[in-house]
């Protein structure tokens, strides 16, 4: 596929996901994940065309996506199999290759916001216990994450003992997942990925969403992973992604590789991604894949690319 370069001007680039999977139907519908993703890619790219950086503009967009509750992610959070909400999330900045996260952290408005807040810090991974403490510290008022709609899929699996009908429901819940990739007009890259899990998981589970699998950056590439976080884990697709990039490979080859890879091992996974040049990418081995972009000039979609090609890039 062609790439698209960014000009001397360092025009800023963004592209958003929010999740993947088989079908639109769990999340309302084309129409309504359109208006959602293209308000919160609209929103998000105003910030990196006032000078915010890409990590302030990543962390902006991954707290509007997490406050949508169409997606699997703050609030609208799946349940895990004892009922309760447990969501984790990671940052990466390109420039100084840097990686925090929270995982399986409850009672957070924007899980996202904690793995900004640990940046700076030299003990950047946090899991339950050290994540909630750091809710503490950062006096984050309480905030209950769950809906109605999950708590009635919760409710309906449990009563129907796993039928197929909400099994299926629960199958495109393991894909969710939001992610937010950015360059800024300095040519820094950043990227933020947040989930809610896969829903009725063990306790304890701990997703790719918050590892380097499912979220890298450095200054050459920076890439979100949706889809089943065990497939992303195997795969490492994120890190895969941003290595070939750093190895000299374009963009558009580098996803199309991985995407290929991941077929051959039967991996249901999608991934975004931003070089430094300006080039957009992404790539799916689900059906669809959510995700929305802006190239400076214009907001587009991947929600009605299905076809058989495994990924693509925006043309020059």
């Amino acid at each position: 596929p062609a790439t698209s370069s960014q000009t001397s001007s360092m025009q800023p680039k963004l592209i958003i996901h929010g999740g993947a999977g088989s079908s639109l139907k769990d999340k309302g519908g084309l129409a309504a994940v359109r208006q959602d993703l293209h308000a919160i890619a609209r929103n998000t790219y105003e910030c990196l065309l006032q000078g915010a950086s890409a990590i302030d503009a990543v962390v902006k967009g991954c707290q509007l996506l997490e406050d949508a509750p169409r997606f699997n992610a703050g609030t609208g959070s799946v349940l895990q199999a004892d009922g309760q909400i447990r969501m984790s999330a990671a940052l990466m900045d390109g420039t100084r290759q840097r990686f925090s996260g929270v995982i399986n952290v409850s009672r957070a408005p924007h899980p996202i916001d904690l793995a900004n807040a640990l940046q700076p810090e030299s003990d950047r991974v946090l899991s339950d216990y050290g994540a909630a403490e750091l809710l503490r510290e950062l006096h984050v008022p309480i905030h209950d994450p769950l809906t109605d709609l999950r708590l009635h899929e919760w409710i309906e699996e449990r009563k129907g003992n796993f039928s197929r009908k909400m099994a299926d429901v629960v199958a495109e819940s393991r894909r969710g997942t939001i992610g937010v990739v950015a360059l800024d007009n300095s040519g820094c890259l950043a990227a933020g990925t947040s989930t809610g899990g896969k829903g009725l998981e063990r306790i304890g589970r701990v997703s790719d969403s918050a590892m380097p699998a499912g979220n890298y950056a450095t200054q050459h590439a920076a890439v979100s992973c949706t889809g089943i976080g065990e497939d992303i884990i195997d795969e490492c697709t994120a890190t895969r992604i941003v290595v070939r990039v750093t190895d000299g490979l374009s963009l558009a080859d580098a996803i199309a590789k991985s995407m290929q890879e991941a077929k051959v091992n039967n991996r249901d996974l999608g991934a975004i991604a931003l070089d430094v040049t300006g080039a957009i990418a992404w790539g799916k081995t689900s059906e669809v894949l959510l995700a929305a972009y802006h190239d400076g000039t214009q907001i587009g979609d991947t929600l009605e690319w299905i076809g058989d090609g495994l990924s693509d890039a925006l043309s020059n």
